[in-house]
């Protein structure tokens, strides 16, 4: 690809773009391991020492995961050859930037062992607007071919992927909230007339009969706005439809190995896998369930010592696949274990290495094995004596569950 003159960085749906941007919420949060392990693997498929993905705001390029030495989280917009790459739907690759003298100007081009190769896929939402890349940069020129290009577009699509999902879920949580104040509101001026007809009766007994008229109906009023808030969140609830399969758990646990491998070399630790040779295959949500597993582990990592061993074991028996993730961290206390599962708890264990946490993956794992008829539950002796999640799901959840399925 070859740069020549001015370019205007701007698309012709900027507005639209950013609006989209704004949607996700991404900008300015705290680095992910789910990010950073994509990256990671784009930085693997072309062997270069960097990786990054970025979002495009109005003036800036934004760092949501930054596997180099640069000790920033942002750049400016006219600086970033992101900004280039978002111009076209195609992956953008510069095999030497010195061929290009119109990158000459950029700083993280010109300055000593700057950019030499850059490859980047931009971030394409549903709408057509690319919203930033997932791209490789290395200090010294470099050859690709299509397979690595064709790799970096498939990280870019499961990208979006996890934005959409987490953006459906945003909508869902503010939906139940605009449910809830609508019913709150509702229900004030039928409890306004029960307070003020317990006072009449407090002060004149003879009008009892009217009063009481009056409660019933505002007490009926309520149950049934109460009803109607429960019914409309059923129907949210619904909607989350699991897209069943046969699953190899033995290929889930050995991705999810070579995911946190790297991240677990950082701090030393070791992830052993414990399992039934002939493991059966379960009928599952796949993607849900690698989810859980990803988070279990992630969570083992993240709150254990350096040099601490992570154990995965899994054993069927009776038509149960029980899942066991243990670990050698901090522990949990009595009031840990309280509201272990609940969103954004705050629990007494702290990262290690200055991880971060959303407090909500916990949670949204419980709802995820739940819904395939499973259990999952936390076992510890206490604090710095490590914790064990253990979870059991069925079989054949296939046989079992599709005929509740069907309701939906």
């Amino acid at each position: 690809m070859m740069i020549s003159g001015t370019i205007n960085l701007i698309p012709d749906t900027e507005k639209q773009r950013l609006e989209k941007l704004r949607d996700y919420q991404i900008l300015d949060t705290h680095s992910e391991d789910t990010f950073d392990n994509i990256a990671l693997m784009a930085s693997q498929v072309f062997g270069t020492s960097n990786a990054f993905i970025t979002f495009v705001d109005e003036d800036r390029v934004f760092l949501k995961s930054n596997l180099s030495s640069i000790p920033v989280n942002e750049v400016h917009r006219k600086e970033s050859l992101c900004s280039f790459a978002i111009l076209h739907d195609k992956v953008t690759v510069f095999n030497d930037t010195l061929d290009h003298h119109s990158l000459s100007h950029l700083p993280y081009v010109s300055e000593e062992d700057g950019i030499r190769f850059y490859a980047g896929a931009p971030l394409k939402s549903p709408e057509g607007h690319n919203m930033g890349t997932i791209c490789v940069v290395d200090s010294v020129p470099k050859e690709t071919n299509d397979e690595q290009l064709g790799m970096l577009k498939t990280l870019s699509r499961i990208i979006i992927d996890k934005l959409e999902n987490r953006l459906r879920y945003n909508k869902a949580i503010k939906s139940q909230i605009d449910l809830m104040n609508i019913a709150l509101h509702e229900i004030k001026n039928p409890l306004a007339s029960i307070n003020l007809a317990n006072d009449i009766l407090r002060k004149d007994s003879s009008k009892s009969g009217k009063m009481t008229t009056m409660i019933k109906s505002s007490v009926n009023m309520i149950q049934s706005k109460l009803n109607d808030l429960l019914k409309q969140s059923e129907q949210e609830d619904k909607k989350l439809v699991l897209a069943i399969e046969e699953v190899n758990l033995v290929d889930v646990f050995k991705k999810i190995l070579a995911n946190f491998e790297l991240l677990a070399s950082r701090k030393a630790q070791v992830i052993l896998l414990e399992c039934d040779e002939n493991l059966p295959s379960i009928y599952a949500d796949k993607a849900k369930i690698s989810d859980v597993l990803h988070n279990l582990v992630s969570n083992a990592l993240k709150y254990s010592y350096h040099g601490a061993t992570v154990s995965i074991i899994a054993r069927s028996t009776n038509n149960v696949i029980r899942i066991e993730v243990h670990d050698e961290g901090q522990g949990l206390d009595e009031d840990d274990m309280k509201k272990l599962f609940r969103k954004f708890a705050k629990l007494s264990s702290k990262p290690t290495g200055k991880e971060t946490s959303s407090g909500l993956g916990l949670a949204i794992s419980k709802s995820f094995i739940e819904l395939h008829k499973g259990t999952i539950e936390a076992i510890s002796e206490g604090k710095n004596k490590g914790t064990c999640f253990v979870i059991s799901l069925p079989i054949n959840y296939k046989e079992e569950a599709i005929p509740e399925l069907q309701e939906y």
